[in-house]
């Protein structure tokens, strides 16, 4: 994924819309869908590096 997000900020940075990357080649309409390419592949990383979360348990204790 972060070979993806490179190959998406070195084409808007050139100003191309055209990205290659692990054999595709995605061409992408405007810059705006390019910057949301670009935004979804972030949160992806950012989700992966965060991991699983909180892993909630929950635990009853009687009141005597």
């Amino acid at each position: 994924m972060k070979l993806r997000h490179s190959a998406l900020l070195a084409a808007r940075y050139s100003g191309t819309r055209s990205v290659s990357y692990d054999g595709k080649t995605v061409t992408y309409g405007t810059d705006a869908e390019l910057a949301a390419a670009i935004s979804d592949i972030e949160r992806r990383i950012a989700k992966l590096e965060r991991g699983a979360g909180r892993i909630l348990r929950p635990h009853a204790v009687k009141d005597l």
